[in-house]
This record gives structure tokens, C-alpha cells and sequence, in this order.
């Protein structure tokens, strides 16, 4: 008794409370249950991700103790779900993960990342704005609402977020300087666009994506010829796509080098005889060499392939014109 007389009682509460076993919710997660998330976690990390929803589900809920609801074990249990490919029930663990951690950033950016691949846009911008107001300089928040703006068509506003993005990370990814570029680019920017893109294309030279772009920023300069010039390496580096072959036949066709347009789009037509460009750049290249009727044949081809296409719907109005 003169012990605890002489001992402040603090100290004496907390050694006896040092000789306690240790209880989950006393002082938090017991050594077992942290056992348990490391397990799950390592299982996650292995690419098992069906027994890592086991494992985590039964981490988080098995039972009523909400300090096991921690957001790192959501983050993994959506992520799982994420990885197998359903992406609802990944949606509907971070939605339930946000009720309890509203405030955490890495929980937050896993879900607007979500909803913007599943085109939930709104949606993505509201929780990309929440994670912004926490830490304002997070650079995945900053990228992912840039990318939100540009897909929305509304280019100022994500060449804000870029700005930004930027001047924290010069040296980000070519994918980011390139989605930059393109926000110049559908503003008749074409000075700008074509330097970012140039720096991307040094950083991944070969993308044909970028080259692409760049040919587009070079034709927005006047510059056909390098432009052309773009186009070809792009056509090296990735020859399936039908996309830059034929821009490359429209372009020499507004070039007026009709014969070298003509050219392509035979070639392009005897990969894929339903390319709608290329029946359309036929049809006018035929239509200037004075081949009215082999001309109206390739719009009879495009309305006879019945796609809903903008296409489609010019080769049925010059039809019936021509009548």
C-alpha cells in the first residue's frame, strides 16, 4: 500500500494495465488479427486474388470490431475485385470503405480511378476534387482529373490540371505529355502541341500513337511533308493500323496528289475491303479522275454495309443526289 502511496497513479494504472493480456479493441488490433492482414496481403501480392477476397472479406468482417475496417484492407479486397475483372464489386467495397475513411487519399484515388474507367465521369471528379483537398500537389488526383476534363471534350480545363501536373513532375510518363499535346492540339494550338509530343516521342520513339500526333500537329503547322513524313514511321512501327493508313490517303488526296491517294486506298481495300474511309477517299479520288460511275459504286458499298455511320449517312444523301 505505501507503494501505490508513493507512486504517481498514472504510472501505477499503466503497469497494471502492461500486465493485462492484450485484447482487440483495448489498445486496437491484436498481434493475431495484424497476422491475418499480412497473410491476406501477402496473398494478394502473390496474384491469388480469389483467396485474397476470402482472406480480406474475413479480416474485415468477420467480426463487429470497426477498427478491422481498416482502408488499406478495402483498398486490397477492391483492387482483388478489380483484378478479376468486376469491377461493381469493387465499387461497392469502396463505397462502403469511403462511409468510414472519407478523408483517405490512397482510398479515395483507387475509387475515382474506378469510376472513370467505367465512365462514371461525374462521379470520378467529385472524388478526384475530395483527394485535392486533402493534398492538393498528389500527382495521380491531379493526372486522373486532367484526363477527366479531356475525355469530357473541355481541353482549358484539363490543360489546368496538366499545368499543374507539370510543374510538380517534369519528368512524368510520355502518356501524360501526350494526352497534354492533344489538348493543344484540339485547339489549333498546333506550336505547342508539337513540342510536347516531340518530347514524348523521344521518351517512347516507338509509339505509334505519338508519331500519329505529331503528324497531325506538323499538317496543323503546314509542314505536309514532314507530316507524311510522321505518318510513315507511324505506318512502320504499328502496320495494322487502318486509322493511319487512311489519314494518310486523305491527306495526300488534300494535297492534291490524287493518283498517290488512289494508290493507298487500293492497297487499303485489299486488306479490308470494308473500310469505310477507304471506300469514301475511292469514291473521291474517282469522282476527280472523272469516273462518275465506278465513284457512285463505292458509296453504294458503304450504304450496302449498313453500319450505323457517320459514313453511312453521307454516302445515302450523295445516293439519293445522284439520282
Amino acid at each position: 500500500m505505501m507503494y501505490l502511496r508513493t507512486k504517481p497513479f498514472f504510472y501505477v494504472l499503466l503497469c497494471l494495465l502492461c500486465t493485462l493480456p492484450v485484447q482487440a479493441g483495448l489498445f486496437g488490433i491484436s498481434p493475431k488479427d495484424k497476422q491475418e492482414f499480412v497473410d491476406a496481403r501477402e496473398t494478394f501480392n502473390h496474384g491469388n486474388y480469389q483467396q485474397a477476397i476470402v482472406e480480406l472479406s474475413n479480416y474485415i468482417y468477420k467480426t463487429k470490431n470497426i477498427k478491422r475496417r481498416e482502408a488499406r484492407a478495402y483498398r486490397l479486397l477492391g483492387l482483388s475485385y478489380e483484378h478479376l475483372n468486376q469491377p461493381e464489386k469493387a465499387l461497392e467495397v469502396y463505397l462502403e470503405a469511403l462511409e468510414f475513411h472519407d478523408k483517405d487519399v490512397p482510398l479515395l484515388l483507387a475509387a475515382a480511378a474506378l469510376y472513370q474507367r467505367t465512365g462514371l465521369t461525374d462521379r470520378s471528379i467529385e472524388l478526384y476534387d475530395q483527394a485535392l483537398k486533402l493534398e492538393n500537389h498528389n500527382l495521380e488526383a491531379l493526372a486522373g482529373q486532367a484526363e477527366n476534363y479531356l475525355d469530357m471534350g473541355f481541353y482549358s480545363k484539363a490543360r489546368q490540371y496538366y499545368d499543374e501536373f507539370f510543374h510538380l513532375n517534369p519528368r512524368a510518363p510520355a502518356v501524360n505529355r501526350a494526352r497534354y499535346a492533344y489538348t493543344f492540339l484540339k485547339q489549333r494550338n498546333f506550336a505547342d502541341a508539337f513540342i510536347n509530343i516531340t518530347m514524348a516521342k523521344m521518351e517512347e520513339p516507338s509509339n505509334a500513337s505519338y508519331w500519329l500526333l505529331s503528324a497531325r500537329a506538323y499538317k496543323g503547322l503546314g509542314r505536309t511533308d514532314d507530316a507524311l513524313a510522321d505518318l510513315d514511321t507511324a505506318i512502320l512501327l504499328d502496320p495494322q493500323r487502318e486509322d493511319i493508313k487512311s489519314t494518310r490517303a486523305m491527306w495526300l488526296y488534300q494535297a492534291g496528289l490524287y493518283t498517290r491517294s488512289y494508290e493507298e486506298t487500293q492497297k487499303l481495300l485489299a486488306e479490308n475491303p470494308r473500310n469505310e474511309l477507304a471506300l469514301f477517299m475511292n469514291f473521291l479520288n474517282l469522282r476527280q479522275q472523272g469516273k462518275k460511275e465506278q465513284a457512285r459504286q463505292q458509296l453504294q458499298k458503304i450504304k450496302d454495309l449498313g453500319k450505323d455511320s457517320f459514313a453511312h449517312r453521307i454516302a445515302e444523301k450523295l445516293l439519293a443526289h445522284s439520282k
